[in-house]
């Protein structure tokens, strides 16, 4: 009978272990000026871009924890603290491959949008509605309990040549939103932003777009895809140097979303120029474009089936990396600056909708701000952009912002409607699995 007693007693603790898996330790990034800090140390994104598969293939790479977990031994090996990933169900289930992400000291860049669900430059008056933000805040749901959540992109590449800045007011509404939905469920003050096309003729104005206004609407960081440093080069030679000095006063928090041009063979010389004091005091570094071979002749490593199969371009980059240590103390940040003008209307910026304006949040929407946006769609839904309407309302571009959560570039979460759970934070687990060691105990006291 002793025997069925210990197995009593360890069958409770084994439903424990289950119960309750282990807690990451990983400390959550905050803004403060132009930079991205841990705790009181300067963060600078050292990453690549992460979607196998690639664009064609819609998959969520971080559902699949056994390939999660192979690929981490190869990011741990290039040195990385950052993946970005582009596309997610926002159905699944992420904690394996989050926590595996997070034991390894990787946070995640994700972009919120999916292939079905996103502003679609053709028509981003009947794209932006009620349905699509419905999964936007369920991915935002989903991912906000991660400490190694970064940050969230509200739009890559919506601009893509100067016609199609008129989508800029939709991009900026999405991203009010998203930062109004983060407040009103009283999560972590997640940044917000987006990333730009490598596109040279608007790119300024949609970073100075995207900084200009009142904080409730204003991105928490700018992010952009740049291709000009194609080796041999120098920074110089690539326009960095006219880059860094263009954007010498930007306020808020700069990176490389892409680069890595493969024009020539890629030895990734830029890399010492983004992590030196040429650079930090105005970029927070970048991600490499990109992990896997997709057919485009950028991958660093090439996947056949379970098999992974480092490139000379994934040497070459860790070489680079291993070779380049960040600045010592704060790299030069600016610890305060204001908001940046907003662009005039010209050829290469065709918005017309006044700066003080956006579109309005769509109508029933605000739901979600009070009760959650509940289930989302996953890859598998019908799709948003052919849900709203070719009419836009416009509205004060404030109007209906939620800025009563966890105030920009604090990682405090404030008393909101549905506090979020933090990896390191209590929760029941510990509570139950103790009711569940005493039940065992006391069940097999009686048997002896």
């Amino acid at each position: 009978m002793k025997t069925t007693a210990a197995i009593a007693v360890v069958s409770g603790l084994v439903s424990c272990a289950v119960a309750s898996p282990a807690k990451r330790s990983v400390t959550a990034i905050t803004v403060k000026g132009n930079a991205f800090f841990a705790g009181d140390e300067r963060f600078y994104i050292r990453g690549v871009d992460y979607q196998p598969g690639g664009a064609s293939d819609a998959k969520d790479p971080i559902a699949d924890a056994t390939a999660c977990k192979r690929d981490i031994v190869k990011f741990k090996s290039l040195g990385l603290n950052t993946i970005r990933v582009y596309t997610v169900d926002n159905t699944a289930d992420h904690d394996e491959c989050m926590n595996a992400l997070a034991d390894a000291g990787i946070y995640l860049a994700l972009d919120v949008n999916t292939p079905k669900y996103s502003i679609n430059r053709a028509e981003p008056e009947v794209s932006y509605n009620k349905v699509y933000l419905q999964s936007i805040f369920a991915t935002i749901d989903a991912f906000e309990k991660y400490d190694n959540t970064l940050l969230f992109f509200s739009g890559n590449e919506v601009i893509n040549d100067d016609a199609t800045t008129s989508c800029a007011p939709y991009v900026k509404a999405v991203t009010r939103d998203m930062k109004s939905y983060i407040n009103s469920r009283g999560y972590r003050s997640i940044p917000v932003g987006y990333s730009a096309a490598d596109v040279d003729s608007n790119r300024f104005q949609m970073a100075e777009y995207m900084n200009c206004g009142a904080d409730a609407i204003r991105s928490d960081f700018f992010a952009f895809n740049d291709y000009s440093w194609c080796d041999p080069s120098s920074y110089e030679i690539s326009g960095w140097d006219q880059k860094v000095a263009k954007y010498s006063n930007y306020s808020i928090p700069l990176f490389l979303s892409e680069y890595g041009c493969n024009k020539n063979t890629r030895k990734f010389e830029e890399v010492a120029s983004l992590y030196s004091t040429d650079m930090t005091g105005v970029y927070s570094g970048g991600l490499v474009y990109e992990y896997s071979e997709e057919g485009s002749k950028y991958g660093l490593v090439t996947i056949d089936g379970d098999s992974v199969t480092e490139g000379a371009d994934f040497t070459a980059l860790k070489t680079a990396l291993a070779g380049t240590k960040d600045p010592s103390g704060d790299g030069g940040y600016k610890s305060d600056g204001s908001a940046s003008a907003c662009p005039t209307k010209s050829s290469t910026w065709n918005v017309t909708i006044a700066a003080d304006e956006l579109p309005a949040f769509p109508s029933g929407a605000d739901e979600y701000l009070k009760n959650g946006a509940g289930t989302g769609p996953g890859l598998k839904g019908a799709g948003s952009q052919s849900s709203g309407s070719k009419t836009t309302q416009l509205a004060d571009a404030a109007s209906g912002a939620v800025t009563s959560g966890a105030s920009a570039g604090s990682s405090t979460s404030s008393k909101g409607a549905a506090p979020s759970m933090h990896m390191g934070e209590f929760s029941m687990g510990p509570l139950v699995c103790g009711i569940i060691v005493l039940a065992s105990t006391i069940f097999g006291a009686t048997l002896i």
